[in-house]
């Protein structure tokens, strides 16, 4: 009898004592990491950012932000019968004129084209105090939903909503803004990462490198990695007076048709980390990986074969056109984007 009553105790007391001995890793992990990871998070890491120039005949627009900031942007309207309406998303630094070199097929193929730069880059308001770094943050979404307010109250506006491409920081946003307004009707994005999901891998090789106890860190679940990644970003979050946007869960709200792309050879946002988050879309999506391309350059190693799945994606989703009427890619059938699985694939 007195065995039985033991063993019940100790079946009770077993999750007491995981709980507290996970605490006592958690608090250990914090003390003793915490600013190294505080301090990497902050660091801005080493892109090629574009520029573009600007283009004649193009629409120069000032729009304000929902707190009144004046926001530049570019409307550039295609030669052809207008198929539809895309906002462009720029990577973290670059101007809103570089644009073009991801958009000018699908000008040539006729939709418009508006690109703007969120406050606090290219010729935009600044927001006193604010210096944005490569994550996401309420700002950048708030300037992004009223970049969507602007379009969906222009004179010549579709009524039927509009298509989103995003590169990196801008396809974050663009995700982000999307999750929360129907007008957004499909979304490419390229480069796109997670917060957390993007931390808690790097995590892993930074504590690694500072302790070699593979009990303290090797064994040790997402979620733990998660929760620590949170209380730094909340730090960060009171130091700077700012509020990072977590992408991860807002994904489950995107029902709506999702193309990402991602080099196969970015070593600052590794492929799993993007199929991470790509796994957690809800809607009809396809996930393409460039072989070989650094972060934000697939686009310069996939050539035609980038821009006609990205035209191809957005007269099915957007234009409404079937993809038979899409023209063919070099010699071989261009395969269109795979609504019925998550499917990885890769240039013909």
């Amino acid at each position: 009898m007195n065995c039985l009553w033991i063993g019940i105790a100790v079946l009770f007391s077993l999750p007491i004592f995981v709980g507290l001995a996970l605490t006592g890793v958690y608090l250990y992990v914090r003390l003793n990491f915490i600013e190294n990871v505080l301090r990497i998070f902050q660091e801005r890491p080493l892109f090629v950012i574009p520029r573009g120039e600007t283009r004649i005949g193009a629409e120069d627009v000032e729009f304000e932000s929902a707190d009144g900031l004046r926001l530049h942007g570019c409307y550039l309207k295609t030669d052809q019968p207008r198929k539809g309406v895309i906002l462009f998303g720029l990577e973290f630094g670059s101007n809103r004129w570089s644009c073009q070199s991801y958009c000018e097929p699908l000008l040539q193929s006729g939709y418009d084209i508006f690109a703007f730069e969120p406050r606090n880059q290219g010729d935009s308001e600044g927001m006193e105090g604010y210096e944005p770094l490569q994550w996401l943050t309420s700002h950048e979404y708030a300037d992004t939903q009223a970049a969507i307010n602007y379009l969906k109250n222009r004179p010549d506006a579709d009524p039927k909503g509009i298509g989103l491409f995003g590169i990196s920081k801008g396809a974050n946003a663009g995700l982000m803004a999307a999750s929360r307004n129907r007008y957004v009707r499909c979304i490419v994005t390229d480069g796109a990462f997670g917060t957390c999901s993007t931390m808690v891998p790097y995590m892993r090789k930074w504590i690694a490198l500072y302790n070699d106890n593979y009990l303290t860190h090797g064994l040790l679940p997402y979620w733990f990695y998660a929760l620590v990644a949170k209380a730094c970003i909340h730090k960060v979050e009171r130091a700077r007076g700012v509020k990072f946007m977590h992408i991860e869960p807002a994904m489950g709200r995107i029902k709506r048709p999702l193309l990402m792309i991602h080099g196969g050879g970015d070593t600052y946002i590794k492929v799993d980390m993007a199929k991470e988050l790509f796994r957690r879309a809800a809607g009809p999506k396809s996930f393409w990986v460039v072989p070989n391309a650094k972060h934000n350059q697939a686009i310069n190693l996939a050539g035609e074969d980038y821009s006609n799945r990205v035209t191809c994606f957005f007269d099915l989703h957007l234009a409404g056109i079937e993809p038979a009427t899409v023209a063919a890619v070099d010699s071989g059938e261009f395969e269109p984007v795979n609504l019925s699985e998550s499917a990885v694939v890769a240039p013909a």
